[in-house]
C-alpha cells in the first residue's frame, strides 16, 4: 500500500518512520538503499512489505511543498512559538513556512488546486494550461515548488 514516510536520522543508519507502522527500512533491492542523505526528510513509497522487519520499496524523496499540495488530508496553518507551521494529515507532516504569507499562500493554493482537479474530473477535455484560472494556479505552484 502506498504512503509517506519521514526520516528519523540516527548516526549509524538512515531510518524512516510511518504513521501506522513505526520504523521501516528501505528494501535492499531499492535504488535508494545505499543513500545516506536526502534533501527532504520525506519519502513516498509504493509498496510496504514485512519479512524480518518492515521494508518499503519503490520509494522516492519528495520535498514538502509538493507533498502538501498533492498529498491527502487537510492543510492547516498555525502560529507556534513565533513560527508559521503548515501541517497535513492531522499533524503527521509538519514544517515551518518562511512567513505567514507563504503559509497562507500554500493553504490557498492547495484549496484552489483541489477545486481545479475536481473541475477537470467533471470535464476531462478541459485544458488546464489554456484556461486562465488553471494557468494561473499551475504557474504559482511551479514557482513555489521551484524556488523553495
Amino acid at each position: 500500500s502506498a504512503g509517506t514516510v519521514k526520516m528519523q536520522p540516527k548516526a549509524e543508519e538512515v531510518k524512516f518512520v510511518t504513521k501506522n507502522d513505526g520504523y521501516v527500512h528501505i528494501h535492499p533491492s531499492s535504488v535508494n538503499y545505499q543513500t545516506r542523505h536526502f534533501e527532504s526528510p520525506y519519502l513516498v513509497y509504493h509498496e510496504k512489505i514485512k519479512t524480518s522487519r518492515v521494508f518499503i520499496r519503490d520509494c522516492s524523496m519528495v520535498s514538502v511543498y509538493p507533498l502538501v499540495l498533492l498529498g491527502g488530508g487537510q492543510v492547516h496553518t498555525q502560529l507556534q512559538k513565533g513560527e508559521f507551521v503548515i501541517s497535513l494529515d492531522d499533524g503527521w507532516i509538519r514544517f515551518v513556512a518562511a512567513s505567514h504569507q507563504v503559509a497562507e499562500l500554500v493553504k490557498e493554493l492547495r484549496c484552489e488546486l483541489d477545486q481545479l482537479l475536481q473541475d477537470k474530473i467533471k470535464n476531462p477535455s478541459m485544458d488546464l494550461c489554456m484556461c486562465p484560472r488553471g494557468s494561473r494556479i499551475i504557474g504559482m505552484i511551479v514557482k513555489l515548488v521551484t524556488t523553495q
